[in-house]
């Protein structure tokens, strides 16, 4: 601590961030301050209050640094940045805004889709959100279309298509593509959804009820029927939206719940009074301040392109509340205010935001704990030296050998980290040997001095992580290693370790039953069924998976998401050989080869297209088109 007390000694009394290291230089903590000297020496004084914080810093912290800037504002900004740089484990990270969703209607069409999407382009279309939950996204989307039944099928699909849809026989879609309704009505539907998604329900419903008023007058009773279904589901879901202030204004409001090592800050969503969604993030509790969680949360949450509300009610006053609303305002373009209530509708959704955060607390624990029970199980169904907390599984994905690649995704207790996933191009392996290219992979996801894992070794610049496609922090080594594959594999991969020099890994591989060795699942009933099987090194007989196992399916899981991973790579690789392929035919760009996939779906439609049908997808001329029919797919 002498290093530490000198600095603290130093530190100027200056609005900036401090940066707080371990004795290997590694960035445990960064934040900011509107003064340097009380903020930091606030966490190394002896009050006695016993506070976690005080006790980390004082155990962890070897090294302390720091910059000075101008204003507060400035070292908000600069915090953002050295975040980014470091990532720096104890501090507040939330995923960027890459992740958000926004539904998107192509009102530039002649009869507009709804879609999902996660990139906001200037295309002419109509964009709302962006939102944090896609599963959310998605079922609203589900409720508008059986409201105003619009379509989502891709415009090639649509010009094709010469009868109607799965979607219009149940209802979700009203079959424009094969003229079961006129392009003005059509509009009419996407009006509707718009106003609905604008949050205009009350015109929304005058309108659909002056429309249905009219249809009944006309005759047109069944117009009139569906135009009060829709009346009736609209109802149905602005109920589900329930009222929680009488003031018409945009609100977040966040709640702060501890308990051991965790922390959770729940955020409550009110849209014009009404509350539309509620979601919990969990951290690791580091034992920092209420008033510095929230205030690094709140700086963290609003990054991106997140709808920024009026309010931000928090449950702390926090001491750069005034720099937050100033950082808020320059994003959004007018007021936004951060506000801790003291009486109220403000204080009275700090009660229902604080009650959902115990709440999420509560469902958290028992989760873990069934998690827990789950690795328990899973440790005796596999005969594992150690609680599997950590799961690392493999699989190849090749065609004939060609475009091999591999590809491992890591489990953290029971649930994906998809920021240690990794992909790997095989290299120098001829033909379609699975062994020696898992022999590889394994080598080079493991190989660091016999027992420290690495993302790729001495290859690792043609390795990519999972999420972000760049370098990932080297996760540690697993508790279980998982092959997808039979004995073959396993002994291959056990070679591998082996080979580095790595003990004390258990490593099991997952195989499905031969169509020609059937196995029983119910002795003496006669009923046969293949079967998943999990091969122990130097044990005869394999573990047979089991239905409705909650550690089997665990084991399943993870040998899907990695099948998943790894073929979405290899088709990735694939479909970029292909461009190149088309790219390389003189007269066709950018805008014929995309004419063409639209048409044609691959290269196999493609090259079994006729010269005329080439000729008319995409304006190329007959040598074009003859030279286009002469591909051949790689891989």
């Amino acid at each position: 601590m002498e290093n530490v007390e000198e600095k603290l000694a130093r530190l100027p009394a200056s609005p900036g961030v401090y940066i707080m290291k371990d004795r290997a230089g590694a960035v445990l903590y960064i934040g900011k301050a509107k003064s340097l000297r009380s903020r930091v020496r606030s966490y190394f004084r002896e009050t006695g209050d016993g506070r976690y914080a005080v006790r980390f810093l004082a155990s962890r912290a070897e090294e302390i640094d720091w910059i000075v800037t101008s204003t507060e504002k400035e070292a908000l900004l600069l915090e953002d940045t050295l975040l980014k740089q470091h990532k720096p484990r104890y501090n507040i990270q939330l995923k960027d805004s890459k992740t958000y969703v926004s539904i998107k209607i192509t009102v530039q069409e002649r009869f507009p889709r709804i879609l999902v999407t996660r990139q906001v382009r200037k295309d002419g279309a109509r964009y709302f959100g962006p939102y944090i939950s896609s599963a959310d996204v998605r079922e609203t989307i589900k409720l508008i279309r059986g409201i105003f039944r619009l379509c989502v099928c891709s415009e090639s699909v649509f010009r094709n298509r010469s009868r109607p849809c799965l979607d219009y026989q149940i209802g979700l879609c009203s079959a424009p593509a094969v003229g079961l309704i006129s392009e003005e009505a059509y509009r009419d539907h996407v009006a509707g959804a718009i106003m609905f998604l604008e949050g205009k329900n009350r015109e929304l419903v005058h309108d659909l009820k002056s429309r249905m008023k009219e249809a009944a007058a006309a005759l047109d009773f069944e117009k009139a029927a569906r135009l009060r279904d829709s009346l009736r589901a609209i109802d149905e879901m602005l109920e589900a939206q329930k009222v929680v202030s009488h003031t018409p204004v945009d609100r977040d409001v966040l709640a702060i719940n501890r308990e051991a090592d965790r922390l959770i800050i729940q955020t409550l969503s009110v849209r014009g009074g009404r509350l539309v969604g509620t979601s919990p993030y969990f951290f690791e509790d580091s034992g920092m301040p209420d008033v510095e969680v929230l205030s690094s949360f709140v700086a963290e949450f609003y990054k991106g392109e997140r709808h920024i509300p009026d309010e931000v009610i928090v449950p702390v006053l926090l001491d750069d509340a005034d720099v937050l609303e100033e950082w808020l305002r320059d994003k959004r373009g007018r007021k936004a205010e951060v506000i801790f209530p003291e009486r109220g509708d403000r204080c009275r959704l700090l009660e229902m935001a604080q009650a959902n955060a115990a709440e999420s607390m509560r469902k958290k624990i028992s989760t873990d704990a069934g998690r827990a029970d789950v690795l328990e199980e899973l440790k005796t169904r596999l005969r594992l030296g150690r609680l599997p907390q950590y799961i690392e599984a493999f699989d190849i994905s090749n065609i004939g050998g060609e475009l091999a690649v591999g590809a491992m995704v890591r489990f953290s207790n029971g649930l994906p980290d998809k920021g240690s996933y990794r992909l790997y191009r095989i290299k120098g392996i001829e033909g379609p040997d699975d062994y020696a290219m898992m022999n590889q992979v394994i080598g080079r996801r493991y190989r660091m001095e016999g027992a420290v894992a690495t993302a790729g070794g001495a290859d690792g610049a043609d390795d990519k992580t999972g999420s972000a496609g760049g370098k990932g922090e080297t996760p540690s080594m697993p508790d279980l290693i998982l092959i997808d594959g039979g004995k073959g594999q396993l002994n291959m991969a056990l070679r591998a370790l082996e080979d580095l020099g790595i003990k004390g890994v258990d490593v099991r591989a997952l195989a499905k039953e031969r169509d020609d060795k059937p196995i029983s699942r119910y002795p003496g009933r006669g009923a046969k069924a293949k079967g998943e099987r999990v091969f122990i090194p130097n044990v005869k007989d394999p573990v047979l998976l089991r239905e409705g196992s909650a550690a089997d399916l665990l084991v399943r899981r993870v040998r899907d998401e990695v099948h998943r991973f790894a073929v979405t790579y290899h088709r990735r690789l694939r479909s970029k050989a292909i461009t190149s392929i088309l790219d390389s035919v003189p007269g066709v760009g950018p805008k014929k080869r995309k004419a063409l996939f639209e048409r044609f779906g691959d290269l196999a439609g493609i090259t079994g297209a006729t010269v005329e049908e080439l000729m008319e997808a995409a304006g190329v001329s007959e040598a074009t088109a003859l030279e286009i029919k002469s591909l051949k797919p790689a891989g």
